[in-house]
């Protein structure tokens, strides 16, 4: 990678900004002072320095967010504060996105990252990647709802879902179950208990795939994932 490309990816400035500082010779490249922006970095071996202090460059960033209500999976947007523009300057330069969306008003795990491949692998129909989320259902929830979920509910537009895995913590008025689904079509929780007469007041989501959301994280914390994390989620096949 060259290093006029890495300082910017990293913050410092735009393209005629980085020059600017590679020109005042504050950047060395293994000791060396290097004022050609044209330089090429080896990101595996090379140390990098700017005013003595080692600049660490990393291709991708996986990180876990606690998503809070009120806040949109997307990367930007006009009128809502986005998951994005919950994260410090220095991990939003790598241009991460979350995988996936939670709806506005739902909370809970949220993968980040800047990785399309892993993001691809994980989205693709095709893949059937488990979701496990924790649910406030208005109404009792009964184990003819377990039943019909276990083959599938018809949604509001005709589309009959994958099998769900329904489980009841709690019944009554207002009922606290588990649900597992292997795809993510539009508001699909909630239109699955719609289809069975009942309304989702309260929505987590608790797992996907191999990753489980930490729960010392509070609503809007975010943290990396840790090595154990990032190496059971880059070999996971569902």
């Amino acid at each position: 990678m060259r290093i006029d490309k890495m300082l910017a990816n990293l913050g410092y400035g735009s393209r005629k900004e980085v020059k600017q500082i590679l020109k005042a010779g504050t950047v060395k490249i293994n000791d060396n002072v290097v004022k050609d922006a044209k330089q090429h970095v080896n990101l595996d071996s090379d140390v990098v320095t700017l005013n003595g202090e080692v600049l660490e460059y990393r291709q991708f960033i996986y990180l876990m967010m606690n998503k809070p209500p009120g806040v949109i999976s997307a990367t930007e947007d006009t009128k809502d504060e986005t998951v994005i523009d919950l994260l410090d300057m220095a991990d939003a330069v790598y241009e991460p996105f979350p995988v996936g969306r939670l709806d506005k008003d739902t909370e809970g795990l949220l993968l980040i990252t800047n990785d399309g491949q892993l993001a691809h692998r994980l989205l693709s129909p095709k893949k059937h990647v488990p979701k496990m989320y924790f649910a406030q259902i208005d109404g009792e929830v009964t184990a003819e709802d377990v039943e019909a979920f276990k083959h599938g509910v018809t949604l509001d537009d005709g589309y009959l879902t994958k099998p769900g895995e329904l489980t009841i913590l709690k019944s009554g008025i207002r009922s606290e179950i588990e649900l597992t689904i292997t795809e993510g079509k539009f508001h699909q929780v909630k239109r699955m208990f719609q289809a069975v007469g009942k309304k989702v007041v309260y929505l987590k989501r608790m797992t996907m795939g191999p990753l489980q959301l930490d729960e010392e994280l509070e609503l809007g914390e975010y943290r990396d994932l840790t090595e154990e994390e990032l190496e059971q989620l880059l070999n996971y096949q569902p």
